[in-house]
């Protein structure tokens, strides 16, 4: 049964998530689940089981699933990788509402990440202020970054263009191989270029942080397919991510085609998964329920299309559903909302209205 304890207030709830955060040590003995799909549970390091009740049960469970997912895409970087960001901006474009600026940062020491900057227009003699900001994600496309901006030929992925036009400062980095982003992200020390992107991410966010038109309290992340889980990827090791939004991003293993996980365990996602782990779902140890249970109290917003063939939608529901009492434990039920449109491998228009709607409400004072 379910705490039913007062809210916490919420500088201590994103403590709380923070807290999961830390790197785990390769000696670390975590305990493993056999049903990713029952969050309501957490194991001790003997064996020992019991049922999640409060808070603090659930932030041990958090904690052992960021460890396992570590454990398939390598660990989180510390400040080994850290770098100045020395971001320079190499060429600017007027466009109606916003400037765009093309960028490159250092993510580490000798690697810098090309990027697209969109800075909303202020009216002329109206006073500076902090604007929210996006981390915005690109799906699988060889134009990488250039997608989101509006330079590519599917309107329904501009969401960077458009939300820069609703007033968000926005940044659109190339993952890996992509766009003008070249990198063997393997000689390079990582064991996933899963964890690469969330690195380079994490030093966007760095980026928009630094920014004076930027408020660092109010900055969230969106993005399509490989964007989507790109998106969630990010926001469990970057607490500063306040809301997120995913699009035909995830569904839970079992059926994703049915079971067979060989797509996630090429080069550009997690070699692991099959060099390690076989693509056996029982041996792999961690699944997108617990991945979606581990972003609360966080807003999340996830448009799941009825049609979808990468991501069949009866999985996407296993994960809401596990998650839905976890999001429960921090009275934040209303934070996790599913959109199903009756559509294909796609982020049409009215459910992106819905997102962005959600956006506003979330980081718009």
């Amino acid at each position: 049964m379910l705490s039913n304890r007062r809210p916490l207030p919420r500088c201590l709830l994103f403590a709380l998530v923070l807290a999961g955060t830390a790197r785990v040590p390769a000696s670390a003995q975590v305990p493993t689940y056999d049903d990713h799909a029952n969050l309501l549970v957490v194991r001790d390091a003997g064996g020992g089981q019991k049922p999640v009740e409060t808070i603090a049960d659930w932030e041990i469970r958090r904690g052992q699933i960021l460890a396992h997912l570590q454990e398939v895409m390598g660990p989180l970087p510390g400040p080994e990788r850290l770098a100045p960001l020395d971001w320079k901006v190499t060429e600017e474009n007027a466009e109606e509402g916003y400037v765009r600026k093309k960028i490159d940062f250092q993510a580490e020491p000798g690697d810098r990440v090309p990027a697209w900057l969109l800075i909303p227009t202020a009216p002329k003699d109206a006073p500076a202020k902090k604007r929210p900001a996006m981390l915005c994600l690109h799906q699988t496309v060889p134009i990488g970054k250039d997608e989101p901006i509006g330079l590519g030929k599917t309107p329904d992925l501009w969401y960077a263009k458009e939300l820069a036009r609703r007033g968000y400062v926005a940044i659109v980095p190339d993952y890996p191989n992509f766009g003008e982003y070249k990198r063997d992200v393997y000689k390079m020390g990582y064991a996933s270029a899963s964890m690469k992107a969330i690195w380079n991410n994490k030093r966007a966010v760095d980026l928009l942080a630094s920014l004076p038109e930027v408020d660092p309290e109010r900055i969230g992340v969106i993005g399509h397919s490989l964007g989507g889980h790109n998106s969630i990827f990010t926001a469990l090791f970057e607490p500063r991510l306040k809301v997120v939004v995913s699009s035909c991003g995830f569904n839970a293993y079992p059926y994703y085609y049915k079971g067979n996980v060989a797509g996630w365990s090429h080069k550009g996602y997690m070699p692991r998964l099959r060099e390690v782990y076989k693509l056996d779902l029982k041996k792999i140890p961690f699944d997108f329920p617990e991945l979606i249970g581990a972003l609360a109290p966080r807003p999340f917003f996830t448009c799941s299309p009825l049609r979808d063939a990468n991501f069949d939608v009866d999985g996407v529901r296993v994960c809401i559903r596990a998650a839905r009492p976890i999001y429960g434990l921090y009275h934040a039920e209303d934070d996790l909302i599913a959109e199903y449109p009756d559509a294909e491998h796609s982020f049409e228009r009215e459910t992106r209205m819905k997102a962005y709607e959600f956006l506003d409400a979330k980081l718009k004072p």
